[in-house]
């Protein structure tokens, strides 16, 4: 009785967030993607173009890291993003800084797709235990909202090459929001990320060799098939599944694929931590697990915490508690 209460309140949250999405019209978009490619009319030049730049080490390198034009005001960080989008909104990042006596450990919280508030709990519980908390706004969201949308569309849509900018975006915001804190004297990083936000929290570990642990909540390897899948991305595939296959989605956005940067994230001087719901209908678990799998094959050993409840109802009590001191146990120990 209480998992079928739970099943169908994360199916209520499920409803009341897809009631405020709508389809939009398919996209290649290479150049955004890509900035500087050529001209690119099918699926399978976007393939190859996709193809070659998942195999580009560069490609989420900062661009820019002389200028950070960094503003400082009232616990919040405030710098002009590395990549600029035609949304002026969105090319400013900003993040709320909750801050512990000691510039030592920070940790950077890359929140949910369509998040409506920063998790203020978590990061007060967090910096109790010695831990400075940094929540940066990804693409799109919070003060970055595109004028007039009713959720965050321009970070995940139909549209392949904007969601490969908008994550390439995140994670070149992530990356420079790690130098402005080691000029402060910042010198152990460690990533928290929440379904979308895990991938970028993924990519940032993954290129970023300062970050010495990850914690990826409700995450899997491939995107696109969790957009595929998934119950809160169902108006994304309505859109695309007349117009690519989902073999050539898994190619298109294979840059922006936890399991294409695998053997970066099974370094041996990173530490991960993975949660699962095991009632999820938007992240699914044999998504979660097959990348486990890929990640142990590659020889990391991560942390897996698997919780009977679904996508929405983690973040009800006992569930949202277990994962709480999960999270608080894995980032303290060795620090």
């Amino acid at each position: 009785m209480y998992h079928r209460l739970l099943d169908r309140w994360d199916e209520h949250r499920v409803q009341r967030g897809n009631a405020l999405k709508h389809r939009s019209d398919f996209a290649l978009d290479a150049e955004l993607a890509c900035p500087g490619a050529r001209k690119v009319r099918s699926i399978r030049e976007f393939c190859a173009l996709a193809a070659m730049t998942a195999e580009d080490p560069t490609f989420f390198d900062e661009p820019d890291t002389q200028n950070l034009g960094v503003k400082w005001k009232d616990g919040w960080i405030e710098f002009p993003s590395s990549v600029s989008t035609d949304t002026e909104e969105n090319n400013v990042v900003s993040a709320k800084v909750t801050k512990t006596r000691i510039n030592e450990h920070a940790l950077l919280i890359f929140h949910h797709w369509n998040a409506g508030a920063r998790y203020r709990q978590l990061s007060k519980y967090l910096a109790r235990q010695g831990i400075t908390v940094v929540e940066i706004a990804m693409p799109y969201h919070f003060e970055r909202r595109r004028h007039g949308s009713l959720h965050a569309d321009y970070m995940l849509s139909s549209n392949l090459g904007r969601t490969i900018q908008s994550m390439r975006q995140a994670v070149l915001d992530g990356r420079k929001l790690i130098r402005i804190l080691e000029s402060e004297g910042y010198k152990s990083f460690s990533v928290l990320g929440l379904s979308l936000g895990s991938w970028t929290a993924g990519l940032v570990a993954a290129h970023e060799q300062s970050v010495g642990k990850a914690t990826l909540v409700l995450t899997a390897g491939s995107l696109a098939d969790m957009v595929w899948t998934g119950r809160a991305t169902q108006h994304i595939r309505a859109s695309l599944e007349n117009k690519i296959e989902l073999a050539d989605l898994r190619r298109a956005w294979a840059p922006i694929s936890l399991a294409a940067w695998t053997r970066r994230l099974a370094r041996p001087d990173l530490d991960l931590l993975l949660v699962v719901a095991k009632r999820d209908t938007v992240v699914i678990p044999e998504l979660s697990k097959k990348f486990i799998a890929k990640l142990e094959a590659g020889g990391a050993k991560p942390n897996v915490l698997e919780l009977n409840c679904g996508h929405y109802s983690l973040s009800l009590p006992p569930h949202i508690i277990w994962t709480g001191l999960s999270i608080s146990r894995f980032l303290s120990k060795g620090h």
